[in-house]
């Protein structure tokens, strides 16, 4: 359970850094950049640990990826005003819902 919860940080991480990085313009204003780079860091330092904690190399980027981009998503949404269509949902609903089934699969039968 520590792996996961550990995962869900990394992830939340790794959005700060994506967000920042769109606030950073391009890495032309200082504090975002620097947002984005310690939030990268520390994201993928996270990652590392909870590979090292067992979790399989694969899973765990399934899971990152796609609670990353359904988290984005949602950022984008909320704070920058990008529109978010039906397609799109069902998309993110796709790929969340196939790292779902991926974890599933990997229980014992």
């Amino acid at each position: 359970m520590a792996a996961y919860l550990l995962l869900a940080v990394a992830i939340v991480l790794e959005v700060v850094g994506t967000t920042a990085l769109k606030l950073s313009e391009g890495f032309t204003r200082l504090w975002p950049s620097v947002v984005v780079v310690g939030s990268y860091l520390l994201a993928f330092a996270a990652l590392g640990q909870v590979l090292k904690l067992g979790v399989p190399v694969g899973v765990a980027y399934a899971i990152w990826a796609a609670f990353g981009i359904a988290l984005i998503a949602t950022v984008g949404v909320v704070f920058f005003k990008e529109q978010l269509t039906m397609p799109m949902v069902i998309g993110l609903a796709m790929v969340v819902g196939g790292v779902v089934l991926l974890e599933l699969g990997r229980a014992p039968q």
